[in-house]
């Protein structure tokens, strides 16, 4: 499975509101006589080490990988730096300025050295709408996330179970030998 087949079937799961570099990026049509060379670099050191932090406490490391493992800070950095616009880059800079202010404010220190239960507390506070422009970045970086990380391999073939071509129908599969959903 490719990674635009992947973003593509993700669609459903992010609803009407997708992040609008997501929706561009799923409808580009490749041209392969154009190389467009590496992606764009947008963070600052101080920025990317706050979008690793905050990626792994929306999805984090469990019985599999996180999303530091998958390359989603990689990913939320390439979509942003080749299809996002300037306003729609303004959403996650301005979030994330927001939160390291606010973590300056309440624990005096950035947000990328408080600790796990302080980012989460951070997070909540962007999802609620308590910072500001909060709520827009945490849907945009939440859509994120959880794009880069389901069309990662890690994400399709660990998280979830992998089934490149459909099996044989067993209607009468028991509930109970399924650890995983099935993606394919």
């Amino acid at each position: 499975m490719d990674r635009r087949a992947a973003l593509a079937s993700i669609v459903g799961v992010l609803g009407a509101n997708i992040f609008a570099p997501l929706a561009r990026a799923i409808a580009y049509q490749p041209n392969p006589v154009i190389n467009t060379g590496a992606p764009e670099i947008i963070f600052t050191p101080a920025q990317r080490a706050l979008v690793t932090a905050l990626s792994e406490r929306i999805l984090p490391t469990s019985d599999t990988p996180g999303a530091i493992a998958a390359g989603v800070p990689e990913y939320i950095e390439h979509m942003l730096g080749d299809w996002a616009i300037t306003d729609e880059r303004a959403t996650i800079f301005d979030g994330l300025a927001a939160i390291d202010a606010r973590s300056l404010a309440d624990y005096k220190k950035p947000a990328v050295k408080a600790s796990a239960a302080q980012q989460d507390a951070l997070l909540t506070l962007a999802m609620n709408g308590e910072l500001p422009g909060g709520t827009p970045f945490f849907e945009a970086f939440r859509q994120l996330v959880i794009t880069g990380y389901y069309t990662s391999e890690i994400g399709i073939t660990q998280e979830r179970e992998y089934l490149p071509v459909p099996g044989e129908y067993d209607g009468a599969y028991p509930y109970a030998k399924v650890k995983r959903i099935f993606s394919s």
